[in-house]
């Protein structure tokens, strides 16, 4: 299991690469919302599809809303959520 500080961590680095953010990644607080400072909804398909890598994970349609994308925090909560679903055999 990722810990909260390497998920953080993880994020920021895919947001920095895919979010096309015209603000510092390193500057946004884990509440501040990305599509206030920039992330357009085709850059968070591009953030979703290098999170489903970078963690392994693949977001079922049900988290496939807005709010999930919003923040770091959001991201991270999400996330954690996905990591501890069990993976059918």
């Amino acid at each position: 299991m990722t810990t909260t500080d390497e998920s953080t961590r993880r994020i920021r680095e895919v947001l920095a690469d895919h979010g096309r953010l015209p603000v510092d990644v390193g500057q946004l607080s884990d509440d501040d919302d990305l599509f206030q400072a920039g992330m357009t909804s085709h850059a968070s398909v591009n953030v979703m599809l290098a999170l489903e890598d970078a963690f392994d994970v693949e977001f079922p349609e049900a988290m496939l809303r807005k709010s999930t994308f919003a923040s770091i925090g959001a991201l991270r909560r999400a996330l954690a959520e996905l990591e501890t679903m069990e993976v059918p055999a």
